[in-house]
């Protein structure tokens, strides 16, 4: 790879940091997400076990003997390990060998069953998770304001810019896979399915090694793109396959295959908040479901631009789930945790970021101007409502929004943040 091609991204300072701490880095997260470039820009030598050159020769000598594939300058990449596990282990043993920092980074795109690794690596391998681009990765964010900045209550009114409607579904549906940059906006939904093609018909066999069924892992993907940013319950999604695709699925299959899609990075779910607001507030604790990326719910639905402004609900789930891909990405550069919060009156906040020092973030995801108002009165009602019960309440109260031309603080303490104008 040239690195003068490479487009940076958040997680490489994260990559520098750890190599210093650690005796090796692994790099998880979806296929095609950018990993193996972000890898082999810190690397000094490699190799790819995926690579079918020679009858994929360098998966047979890493099962032969994983030793044999270990030796090169460091930090050495180690590109798929999961496709021969036992590599974990010999990574683990050569790092306390050598007692040295930085010798490897390891790639995967799948997390493989406990069988055959006898250690955690706990100590001597961190684990970090990438996820595909978020915009201002891409740079289709301006990036004028820093979402740390605001979580931390610096802010400074800015103009933005206007950002068209019909950018934001083109950047809704092409989603942030690094593969995508510079097509044709007819072919963005072409890589999304190419994607889910590769895990349904390949990649969860090599996973797993048994057949499963391909028709009915289908439905339920596409059941879960109907339901994209909402805490449907399995039992929902059961009905939800009965009613529409007159097929029935028991609990126990749905929860095999989100098990398997979860190994696969494919979907990554919001778990709720509760753990710090120390209130009587009866609290939900359902997750909210999500693609690792809504370019995947929009190709499972065939959803085009003029089929989501003609369904402003489904284009504001879709919305609010590559608002949630980019919030992810950005909280984690800071080492802050991103949920949901949902209690029993069924009051909600989209997005919850909590900090390293317990202080919490609430914000709300509305696609126009117009619902801004709104927004912040939800925000405004719920704070009170837990600092009002003895809680603790947010420190910082926020509106991401699609179409705005400004970053501001509101009279009412509540910022407004165009997400094209966002960074970590």
């Amino acid at each position: 790879m040239n690195n003068q091609e490479y487009l940076p991204r958040i997680i490489d300072k994260v990559v520098e940091g750890h190599l210093d701490l650690f005796g090796a880095v692994c790099i998880e997260g979806a296929k095609w997400c950018g990993k193996t470039w972000t890898a082999t820009a810190h690397s000094n030598s490699s190799v790819y076990l995926g690579d079918p050159s020679g009858n994929f020769q360098n998966k047979s000598l890493a099962e032969i003997d994983p030793k044999l594939v270990l030796e090169g300058d460091a930090p050495r990449l180690i590109d798929e390990w999961q496709e021969v596990p036992e590599l974990w282990d010999a990574v683990r043993f050569e790092v306390d060998r050598k007692g040295k920092k930085g010798q490897f980074i390891l790639t995967g795109s799948a997390t493989p069953a406990q069988k055959g690794i006898l250690h955690s690596g706990a100590g001597r391998i961190s684990t970090l998770r990438m996820r595909p681009m978020s915009l201002y990765e891409s740079k289709d964010s301006s990036g004028q304001v820093s979402f740390e900045d605001i979580c931390r209550g610096k802010f400074e009114n800015t103009v933005t810019g206007d950002v068209s409607f019909s950018r934001i579904i083109d950047l809704i549906i092409r989603g942030g896979w690094p593969g995508s940059l510079g097509i044709n906006p007819s072919e963005y939904t072409t890589i999304a399915r190419e994607y889910l093609n590769a895990i349904v018909n390949h990649d969860i066999y090599r996973l797993e090694g048994v057949n499963r069924n391909t028709r009915k892992i289908n439905l339920l993907l596409k059941s879960l793109a109907r339901n994209e940013s909402t805490t449907v319950s399995m039992n929902t999604l059961r009905k939800d396959i009965l009613e529409n695709e007159e097929e029935v699925l028991d609990n126990d299959t749905i929860a095999t295959y989100l098990t398997l899609f979860e190994r696969m990075f494919l979907i990554e779910n919001q778990k709720a908040f509760s753990s710090n607001i120390r209130s009587s507030v009866r609290i939900k604790q359902a997750d909210k479901r999500h693609f690792v990326d809504p370019s995947l719910a929009c190709a499972l639905l065939n959803a085009t631009q003029e089929m989501l402004i003609n369904d402003l609900n489904t284009l504001g789930f879709m919305f609010e789930a590559m608002c949630t891909r980019d919030l992810r990405i950005y909280a984690d550069s800071f080492n802050a945790n991103l949920y949901h919060y949902q209690d029993y009156d069924n009051d909600e906040i989209d997005a919850v970021v909590e900090l390293e020092n317990g202080d919490w973030v609430g914000i709300e995801i509305k696609l126009g101007g117009n619902q801004i108002d709104e927004a912040a009165q939800t925000l405004l009602e719920i704070s009170n409502k837990i600092k009002g019960d003895g809680g603790k309440p947010p420190k910082v109260l926020c509106v991401v929004c699609a179409v705005c031309n400004a970053a501001y603080l509101r009279d009412d303490g509540i910022y407004v943040l165009p997400i094209t104008a966002l960074k970590n």
